[in-house]
Formats: structure tokens, sequence, C-alpha cells
């Protein structure tokens, strides 16, 4: 059986116009995906393994790794908490285009 080639950006466009259910889910996920991945990009630049951010947020290396791999969704305290071990912090800011 052939491989078919798919364009998921054109999948997913063609999925919200259908559904504003999972446009609104799709948009919504979008800001944590961003998040965690600034979350990595921060581990990473700090040379800072999974491990060692498990052993000082008092979590297991899979923990983090499910997380990274967008398996599980942390709690708003265990982001912060982790944010916390990278010498970070979240803060809100009022959007500038609503």
């Amino acid at each position: 059986m052939p491989f078919v080639q798919v364009h998921i950006a054109n999948e997913i466009e063609r999925e919200k116009e259908k559904s504003p259910e999972f446009e609104k889910a799709w948009d919504e996920s979008r800001e944590e995906y961003r998040l965690i991945g600034e979350m990595i990009h921060i581990r990473k630049q700090k040379k800072m393994t999974q491990s060692k951010l498990a052993e000082i947020t008092g979590n297991k290396q899979q923990v983090i790794s499910r997380i990274e791999k967008k398996e599980n969704n942390p709690s708003l305290r265990m982001f912060c908490n982790i944010l916390n071990a990278l010498g970070y912090e979240l803060h809100i800011v009022k959007k500038t285009n609503g």
C-alpha cells in the first residue's frame, strides 16, 4: 500500500473551518504548547538534563519527559515550580490586540 502525503496545516485549517469547537480547542492548545516549548528551550539552554530538573523539583524524570512530549499537562503549580527551578517565573500581561 503506497503512502499518501498529508499536509497537516491544510488538514487543520479544514477542520477549523468545519468545527468551531475544534478551532477553539486548537487555538487554546497553541499557547499551552508554546509555553512548554519555552520551558524546554530554557532547560536546554541551561544545559540541564530532565533528570536534574526532576531532582530539583521533586519529580521523576519520566514526569518531566511526559510534560515535554506533551503527553501530560502539568498543573499550574507544577509548571511554576519547574520554571522556578530554571530561574524563571510566570507573569500575566494584558493582550495588546484585544
